[in-house]
């Protein structure tokens, strides 16, 4: 089992008008809700925290989900925080903010 990592992912489709990209974004964002893991939405991009290749997974099925809602080609934007020592924890980037 390996140690959480957080991801950030932007996830923008491309030629749509600004009403169909933001209900194309939700549908991505509803695929991370129903994962289970740990996150946290932001106006630029969501965080997402749990093992690697859950994570990875998960990227790839918010992807589908745009192209299922209409979305023909996405511009993803991605930062990997990741240890090979101990687990990420989005609250220890932002806890004393909460």
């Amino acid at each position: 089992m390996g140690y959480k990592v957080n991801l950030a992912v932007q996830i923008l489709p491309l030629n749509m008008s600004k009403d169909e990209t933001y209900s194309t974004i939700d549908k991505a964002i509803e695929v991370v809700q129903a994962s289970g893991l740990k996150y946290m939405v932001c106006p630029f991009e969501t965080v997402i925290e749990g093992e690697y290749d859950v994570v990875m997974k998960l990227i790839d099925d918010m992807q589908q989900a745009c192209y299922n809602a209409g979305a023909k080609s996405l511009l993803v934007n991605m930062k990997l925080h990741r240890s090979n020592e101990q687990d990420m924890a989005i609250e220890d980037k932002t806890g004393k903010y909460q």
